[in-house]
């Protein structure tokens, strides 16, 4: 099926791993993790109730850093039976930190994409996340001046993206949302009329998958990098 693109006069981009690099740090950071409490149990049994506890706490921290230190240290008090130590602790705080303060590091092509389209269309950013690591990822990357509008949200599901939509004055089927996720950034956008296009990114988190059944959509295009959404729009 191929797809007609001429309407479209607006542009989202979603920002961890479409942008710039982020699911590398979580999975680095839950290496670091598990080695800390190794002694307790193991590396496998670590990462799945890390997990587990993750996905638990959506509903209360959100997406991002901070809440994902939090669920490591209830996860570390849990499955020590309440024994781990005051250092430990400190050490996954600062692997929390550590992550914060990681270099914002554009992916390829990146922003001879985003000047390129920023002269034909209206660009905006949609992420998930927690709102001051967000901003600070954005002002390192150096890419704000592209976007007509910024919006940080808790969730992106298809409400999400009708009430930002709605908000902007933006119909459904001149909107196009360029991301790595299909969960997030293009099932929900195919449902209310809008188009997407996924770009993969080498390191997804579980969280984000979806069926086999799901991705048999032809509804959207996937692309091997940034750089081919031009020739698919010029």
């Amino acid at each position: 099926m191929e797809i007609n693109y001429d309407n479209v006069k607006v542009i989202g981009f979603d920002a961890d791993d479409t942008l710039w690099i982020n699911e590398t740090y979580f999975r680095e950071a839950e290496k670091d993790f598990s080695k800390l409490l190794s002694r307790y149990e193991t590396v496998n049994k670590i990462d799945q109730e890390l997990y587990k506890k993750e996905i638990k706490n959506l509903e209360i921290y959100g997406y991002g850093v901070k809440g994902f230190v939090l669920s490591m240290i209830e996860m570390a008090v849990e499955i020590s039976n309440h024994n781990v130590s005051n250092k430990t602790i400190e050490a996954i705080l600062n692997i929390g930190k550590d992550m914060i303060n990681k270099p914002v590091i554009l992916l390829k092509g990146v922003e001879n994409v985003l000047n390129i389209l920023s002269k034909e269309y209206r660009l905006i950013l949609v992420t998930k996340g927690d709102l001051l690591d967000q901003e600070r990822k954005l002002n390192k990357s150096g890419l704000i001046d592209y976007f007509h509008h910024i919006e940080v949200v808790s969730d992106k599901k298809e409400e999400n993206y009708l009430k930002l939509l709605t908000h902007l004055d933006i119909i459904p089927s001149e909107f196009l949302m360029v991301g790595n996720s299909l969960k997030s950034d293009v099932l929900p956008l195919i449902n209310i009329g809008a188009h997407s296009m996924h770009v993969p990114f080498h390191t997804t988190w579980i969280h984000e998958d979806v069926s086999d059944i799901e991705q048999t959509t032809n509804n959207y295009l996937t692309v091997k990098n940034l750089s081919d959404i031009l020739k698919v729009l010029n």
